[in-house]
């Protein structure tokens, strides 16, 4: 029995040091991954990393110091990429529905680009530009294009989207920017789909792309310096399905790309990839907590499942379809039969491979889900059953480094805000004065233990009530359970406990006094 080694470490010391589940990444395979697209593909694209597929900052890092820029859509992603190294003349920012403070991020951060994705968005830049004191600042303006995606079972243009600007509606917004003296249109932007797993998908939807792209060049004017063609490059997780050909993957984009330059040769180009690059480097391992029959159907009950790693569970497959599921504890040996695989959920859904061909598997076992750097627990409902994040752990140079620890308890709770027990009904936001009327009322009859005669708020206490003072003291002390008042007898003047409404009056105050302390 040989057991997984990942750059010499074995796979049981790693989760000996630090527990199941967890995700582990090889550093390694990140840099050569990177490397072997870089050293193929044209010198005039840029690869940028999109920190959606895997927001980890150490996995950015690492493809940062490999040369790598970045793509983020929301402001804790831009503040990632920064503190993982990425320069801000290599970071773009796009996505949907950005807030004005994300807008005012990207300004004072300085980044190399903003994705505009609609015109009331380009407004909106212009207008919070002067305000932090900068330069105008470069836009991409992003293209829904007219024409269809292929190879992709996720289309992101092509037909009515909430991403980008039609192609027909962008000489208008070219237009409107000439008006707009804080933001420079400098370039296009589309991405037309994901995974795809077909070289010669990808070359027509990098030909589309670039051709839309010198035709609104020439009807409208639009500036080329940069052209970002997406990317969409796919990972092979299901059988029947092949891994890309990389070699023929470049040699379609690097043949399109040529044919642009030749008319536009100082243009950058970008591609922006996020699964690709790091799915292939991450594993999730879980440890066999249970192993059952059930009619006979074997199950492997896990410490983990869908709640970090939802994508396994096939969301938006007609079939359920299994990510390549290995034993790591017996990586050497032939599979003997199926098993499915469960994880801790209360939920028939929690299942991370359904019948999948596995060597025998015992109680304290590690399984692997194998390609799972892309999507994991940052795409999953990590908080189901209140699991929380697992830890994710990297090797690099032979060793095995935390990069981020599991939640615990005080993470998951230390965020909420539990309520102060009511004592009867006691409240601890503020009444108005006809509610704290009433509650002087309700109070009154408790204490005197008989239906109140008709009283105003001018009824007096002593003279038509009838109290004594240790009716009063036993009002007061109801008042501060019913209103949330603190009564400090040293503050109490004749004239609080003459009537009702002056009682009512007393109450508010000390409630007043009490919310501002």
């Amino acid at each position: 029995m040989t057991e997984l080694h990942v750059q010499g470490l074995p796979v049981s010391a790693i989760a000996e040091e630090f527990g199941t589940p967890l995700y582990l990444y090889d550093a390694d395979v990140l840099s050569d991954t990177y490397t072997a697209l870089r050293q193929r593909l044209h010198p005039a694209v840029d690869v940028y990393f999109s920190l959606k597929a895997n927001p980890n900052v150490s996995v950015c890092a690492e493809l940062v110091r490999a040369g790598a820029g970045t793509e983020v859509s929301s402001a804790i992603e831009l503040a990632t990429a920064r503190l993982a190294g990425s320069r801000p003349e290599h970071t773009i920012f796009l996505g949907p529905g950005k807030t004005d403070d994300e807008l005012r991020a990207c300004v004072d951060a300085g980044i190399r680009t903003v994705v505009v994705e609609s015109a009331g968005e380009l407004r909106r830049l212009d207008a919070l530009v002067p305000e932090r004191g900068g330069a105008p600042v470069d836009v991409l303006l992003r293209v829904n294009p007219a024409f269809s995606t292929k190879g992709s079972g996720l289309s992101m243009g092509g037909k009515p989207r909430q991403f980008g600007i039609d192609e027909q509606d962008v000489p208008s917004v070219v237009a409107l920017a000439a008006t707009l003296p804080h933001v420079r249109v400098a370039g296009l932007h589309a991405y037309m789909g994901t995974r795809i797993l077909d070289a010669a998908d990808i070359a027509h939807n990098t030909r589309g792309i670039l051709a839309m792209s010198r035709e609104l060049h020439r009807s409208c004017g639009v500036p080329l310096d940069t052209v970002d063609i997406g990317g969409g490059l796919g990972v092979a997780y299901f059988d029947n399905e092949k891994d890309l050909d990389l070699d023929a993957v470049t040699a379609g984009v690097n043949a399109a790309v040529e044919e642009f330059l030749a008319e536009h040769p100082d243009t950058r180009l970008i591609m922006e990839l996020g699964r690709y690059l790091v799915a292939f480097a991450g594993r999730y391992v879980v440890r066999v907590l249970d192993v059952k029959t059930s009619r006979g159907e074997a199950f492997a009950i896990a410490d983990g499942g869908t709640n970090h790693h939802m994508a396994a569970v096939g969301i938006g497959s007609f079939v359920k379809r299994n990510f390549p599921i290995r034993s790591l504890t017996r990586f050497d040996e032939p599979a003997t039969g199926p098993c499915t695989v469960t994880g801790p959920l209360c939920t028939p859904n929690d299942v991370i491979g359904k019948k999948v061909p596995l060597a025998p598997v015992a109680v304290g076992d590690l399984l692997g889900v194998e390609r799972s750097g892309a999507y994991g627990p940052s795409a999953s409902p990590v908080q189901f059953l209140s699991h929380g994040y697992p830890a994710e752990v990297m090797v690099r140079d032979g060793r095995a480094h935390l990069v981020r620890r599991r939640d615990t308890a005080e993470d998951l709770l230390g965020k909420q805000i539990l309520l102060p027990v009511r004592s009867g009904n006691r409240r601890d936001e503020p009444m108005n004065r006809d509610e704290t009327i009433e509650a002087v009322k309700a109070a009154l009859a408790d204490v005197l233990q008989r239906e109140l005669p008709a009283t105003r708020e001018d009824t007096r206490l002593f003279e038509d009530l009838h109290l004594d003072s240790t009716s009063v003291l036993e009002v007061l002390m109801t008042l501060e359970d019913s209103v949330g008042i603190e009564v400090d007898p040293e503050d109490l003047e004749p004239e609080h406990l003459k009537t009702i409404g002056s009682l009512a009056d007393y109450a508010l105050d000390q409630a007043g006094e009490r919310s501002r302390g």
